[in-house]
C-alpha cells in the first residue's frame, strides 16, 4: 500500500496546536474514507488531537485497507495487513512527538488499529476496535503486549452479520491474553457504530488518553 497521504488526513486541531498533546488516530472501514469516523471527535475531550486517516487503496467507491480480492472478510492475508499497518506506523513516526497515542477504527479499521499496536507496541498506548477483528498473524510485538497489555476497547453488535464468527472467536482469544480489554456486545446492533457504543467509547478514551504518571508507564 502507498504511504499515507497527508493531504487526506483530517485533523481536529491546527498544526501549531498538535505537538506534545495526546493523539488519537482513527481508521475508516471498507468503502469509506477519512470523513467516516471524524464526527466522533465531538464526543471526545477537547484537548485530544484527533487525526482521521485515509487508505490510498480505492475500492467500492471509497477506500479499503485490505482489497476484497484474496482477502476474505475477517481474514485478510497477514502480509497485506502488515503492509497497510506499516504505512500507518511510518506516518505516525513522522509526526511530532505526542503525549500519548491511541489508535482506533471500524471494521477493517478496527483490525488496523490492533495490527498497528502489534507492530509498534512501543508507540501505541491504547486501542479502540469497533466491530473489527484481529488479524490471524504472529508479531514480535505480541510478546510485549502479553507481558504488558495495553487498554483496548472492543465494541460490536450482537447482530453483526458481516464479521464471521471465526474472526470474532480469534479476536476473543487474542484479546484475552494480549490486552487489558473492555469488551462490549450491544443488543440490537448490527455492523455499525451507534448509540450506547459511542457513549462507552467516549468514556474509555476519557479514561486512557492522558499520560500516566512516569512511575507506572512502561
Amino acid at each position: 500500500m502507498p504511504a499515507i497521504d497527508p493531504q487526506h488526513v483530517l485533523w481536529s486541531h491546527p498544526a501549531d496546536e498538535r505537538a506534545g498533546r495526546p493523539l488519537l488516530v482513527l481508521m475508516h472501514g471498507w468503502s469509506y474514507d477519512e470523513h467516516h469516523l471524524f464526527a466522533l471527535r465531538t464526543r471526545l475531550p477537547d484537548d485530544l488531537v484527533v487525526a482521521s486517516v485515509r487508505s490510498n487503496l480505492p475500492e467500492a467507491g471509497g477506500f479499503a485497507w485490505f482489497p476484497s480480492r484474496g482477502n476474505p472478510i475477517g481474514d485478510p492475508q497477514p502480509a497485506i495487513a502488515n503492509h497497510a499497518a506499516a504505512s500507518v506506523v511510518d506516518w505516525l513516526t513522522s509526526l511530532p512527538r505526542a503525549a500519548t497515542v491511541g489508535v482506533g477504527g471500524f471494521s477493517q479499521g478496527g483490525a488496523m488499529a490492533l495490527q498497528v499496536m502489534r507492530l509498534a507496541p512501543d508507540i501505541v498506548d491504547y486501542a479502540v476496535n469497533l466491530a473489527g477483528f484481529v488479524v490471524d498473524d504472529v508479531q514480535p510485538g505480541d510478546a510485549v503486549l502479553a507481558s504488558r497489555p495495553r487498554p483496548v476497547f472492543w465494541g460490536h453488535g450482537a447482530h453483526d452479520g458481516v464479521i464471521p464468527p471465526s474472526a470474532v472467536a480469534r479476536t476473543e482469544r487474542w484479546t484475552s491474553t494480549h490486552a487489558d480489554a473492555q469488551v462490549r456486545v450491544y443488543a440490537g446492533l448490527g455492523h455499525d457504530v451507534a448509540g450506547r457504543e459511542v457513549d462507552d467509547l467516549a468514556v474509555f478514551v476519557e479514561a486512557h488518553y492522558r499520560p500516566a504518571p512516569e512511575s507506572v508507564r512502561r
